[in-house]
């Protein structure tokens, strides 16, 4: 795994040589093994390198003068020896067994239609010496990111994380009221935007081009998730055909020149992926979990369970259910404000597999192909009952009931009615993002000053959602959800999460049930193989039991998470009511101190479980007290006021 950095000027001069140095060295982390630099006519391009396959070759940025192809890439590509040989019957000839080259000659041969062949994880720049054109491209799932944006006289960059953009001195900091809205509902900031208005991150399954004295960048979409709510499948049918898929995913990306292993939770997911891996090993396969001292967070009994019956080189380490110490470095290593608190043991788990390997397969991805969350039975019955009734009738009747009943956090989860009288006065996609907010639109606007509001100017993060279900290939309440998380929660938040986790410890994380070939497979499926009978990938479990116990299978979904609700009831209520008084959040001008101190009163009376919004409003304290750092390349919040992007 890799970063990479670049400069594409915009007029006649040459780069900054020491500029690009910093824009490559600030992500030393990504790649600790090899720094690599290649200044050309108008265009600088950087690279730091984690060395994975041909350990000694495959240097980078990896040059051809003949075809004037220079190259910077960040990833894996699995079918890579595939497309060698292939091009090898073209003419195309090789000078190392790594797959940097393999995508620089399929780029030579194929252009930008070498990206429907591309297997696997990635995100690369190819410079055109002949064209002076510059090409940006991202894997159709969004695992590897890329960001880019231009300076104040007009020249692009474009860095693996934002921070690579911010060690740039002439990249514009100003923060974006419409990324911040998002931020507030759904935790992260969705692509294409990012924290700060004029850089963006290229979104999943896009390339992007532009050369010098064109206005703007030409993106275009390659991939798109191919949802369709047609077919039938028999169920034997079904399972013979993903195991065959899993597996072949899963050995396609065992393939490394240093040591690999696995995460295992005890979920289904990590489950089936060490089972898949364990099949496919002539040696036990290394698996790492992480443990809590808190008996409702901790899964670690389920995760001895598989490793004793694959037989796996098990490794696990207790952490402290109170381990939020790691909240300032999070602000550090995520660039923007990034509210997922299961980003916390993710850190831990990857802090843990590095000490054992330098590859690590990961079970990510199977709830959003085979629709494993909770959010999506409560979305399918919510939409079930929405269809019998007309939206003239629902709106104004359970609308009117959503106001009037009470929000009871403390009440049983039956009990809790108010949240399903909303979601039945909206249509499905206004109803989704209800469900899927860690702040209400009601709370936002609430908290919201009279002056960022004005800011916003009507704007609500609805929009992200309303623009993906616009473009998505079906109307189905299920696969729609879906869609939206493959769109916005999935890139966001979850491959985010991993990948800024893992390479914060030069640890190359894969993602076996994100190929792209499973996930068409899984997409194609009627909705009722994935949700069946209340049961959540249906047709995923019933093809992993011959190889897991009912009870890893079956049992009720825990998760990654933390007890939030707890911290700010007991040891992060003096840091909470700091920030929320007297801190960068209570300073900034965007929220109402009145609400801020209200909000806080519900929580620590237990009125109100507002722990995932004070989680979020902490973790942008940390954020904005980050931009205040003297040391830190970001321009401080004031700075930002006076620029006129934020009340």
């Amino acid at each position: 795994m890799c970063g990479l950095a670049g400069i594409v000027l915009s007029h006649e001069r040459c780069p900054d040589e020491r500029v690009l140095r910093a824009m490559r060295d600030v992500q030393r982390h990504r790649g600790p093994d090899e720094a690599g630099l290649y200044l050309g006519d108008g265009v600088g391009l950087a690279h730091r390198r984690l060395s994975i396959i041909d350990l000694g070759h495959g240097h980078q940025p990896m040059l051809d003068e003949e075809a004037g192809l220079a190259l910077v890439y960040n990833g894996e590509l699995y079918n890579f020896q595939e497309l060698k040989a292939e091009l090898q019957a073209r003419g195309a000839v090789f000078h190392t067994r790594c797959d940097t080259e393999v995508i620089l000659r399929a780029w030579q041969y194929w252009g930008e239609a070498c990206l429907t062949r591309l297997v696997g994880m990635f995100a690369f720049a190819v410079w055109d010496m002949r064209a002076q054109r510059i090409y940006l491209a991202r894997d159709p799932i969004g695992i590897k990111p890329l960001h880019y944006g231009f300076t104040t006289r007009g020249d692009l960059l474009f860095a693996s994380e934002l921070k690579g953009l911010l060690a740039h001195p002439e990249v514009q900091r100003r923060i974006d009221p419409q990324a911040l809205e998002d931020f507030m509902t759904f935790g992260y900031v969705p692509d294409p935007k990012t924290i700060y208005r004029g850089l963006f991150k290229l979104p999943p399954g896009h390339w992007l081009t532009w050369r010098t004295g064109e206005a703007e960048p030409l993106a275009r979409q390659y991939w798109d998730v191919p949802f369709r709510d047609g077919g039938s499948i028999a169920l034997d049918d079904a399972t013979a055909q993903l195991r065959s898929l899993l597996d072949r995913s899963v050995q396609s990306q065992m393939v490394a020149d240093v040591p690999l292993g696995a995460f295992l939770s005890g979920g289904v997911d990590s489950s089936a992926v060490v089972a898949s891996m364990s099949r496919a090993s002539r040696e036990p396969v290394r698996t790492c979990s992480i443990g809590f001292d808190h008996d409702g967070f901790d899964e670690t009994a389920y995760a001895r369970i598989v490793a004793k019956q694959w037989n796996t080189n098990h490794f696990e380490k207790q952490v402290s259910s109170d381990d939020y110490g790691l909240l300032d470095a999070l602000a550090d290593i995520y660039d923007e404000p990034y509210s997922d608190s299961s980003a916390l043991p993710t850190y831990r788990v990857c802090e843990l597999a590095r000490t054992q390997v330098t590859v690590a397969l990961s079970g990510d991805g199977g709830d959003e192909d085979f629709a494993g969350y909770r959010r999506y039975r409560l979305h399918a019955n919510e939409s079930a009952l929405r269809g019998r009734l007309p939206f003239s009738l629902r709106k104004p009747v359970f609308g009117w009931l959503g106001h009037l009943y009470p929000k009871a956090d403390w009440a049983p989860r039956l009990l809790r009615a108010k949240t399903t009288f909303e979601a039945l006065a909206r249509d499905n996609v206004e109803a989704y993002c209800h469900t899927v907010s860690i702040t209400s639109a009601a709370l936002r606007e609430r908290l919201y000053s009279a002056s960022f509001r004005r800011q916003l100017q009507g704007y609500n993060a609805i929009e992200v959602f309303r623009s993906h279900a616009a473009r998505a290939p079906t109307d189905h309440p299920l696969s729609l959800a879906q869609y939206l998380d493959f769109k916005t929660y999935l890139p966001g938040d979850i491959l985010t999460k991993v990948d800024r986790a893992s390479m914060a410890h030069s640890l190359e994380v894969r993602v076996p049930l994100l190929d792209h070939r499973l996930v068409e497979w899984a997409a194609s499926l009627p909705p009722r193989m994935k949700l069946r009978g209340g049961t959540g990938k249906y047709v995923f479990k019933k093809t992993l039991e011959p190889d897991l116990p009912h009870d890893v299978l079956y049992r009720r979904k825990m998760g990654f998470s933390v007890p939030l609700s707890a911290w700010f009831r007991g040891p992060l209520t003096q840091r909470v009511q700091r920030a929320l008084r007297t801190g960068a959040v209570a300073e900034c001008g965007y929220f109402d101190p009145a609400m801020l101190a209200r909000v806080l009163q519900q929580h620590a009376s237990g009125l109100r479980d507002h722990s995932d919004t004070l989680w979020s409003l902490l973790m942008l304290d940390a954020f904005l007290r980050r931009m205040q750092q003297p040391d830190n390349m970001a321009t401080p919040p004031a700075e930002a006021l006076a620029a006129g992007a934020v009340p």
